[in-house]
């Protein structure tokens, strides 16, 4: 069975811990983590990666930066983002779709919608 790598991107280290646990759930996940956009940046070129889960509010570059960066380069330009945020507005979720997220998960969030949506894109 495929095992399945997801890049998780937010600078709260308690919610990347929450992700990786509820994504271990599902048996064939693995998991790498950057603390912001720019360690994301440096790492996509070395992990084959099958799913970006990004935060928007983070230092350096944040999570818009880092989809506009992704849609805007051929090698990752398919790659699945989802972009999960305490910013739930209307407006901020249509701008994170606008620039192409799959999909927008708003913060607080129960594990199973997340699931739901990491089944979907694997």
């Amino acid at each position: 069975m495929k095992t399945f790598t997801i890049l998780i991107v937010d600078d709260s280290a308690a919610m990347r811990s929450l992700l990786v646990s509820t994504l271990e759930t599902l048996g064939t996940i693995s998991t790498v983590q950057a603390p912001n956009g720019f360690e994301a940046l440096r790492m996509l070129p070395r992990e084959q990666v099958d799913l970006v889960l990004t935060d928007i509010n983070m230092p350096d570059i944040n999570g818009l930066e880092l989809l506009s960066f992704i849609r805007s380069n051929p090698m990752y330009k398919d790659l699945p983002v989802v972009v999960i945020s305490t910013e739930g507005s209307r407006k901020d979720i249509e701008k994170g779709l606008s620039l192409g997220a799959n999909e927008y998960l708003v913060k607080p969030f129960q594990p199973e919608q997340l699931l739901e949506i990491v089944k979907r894109f694997l």
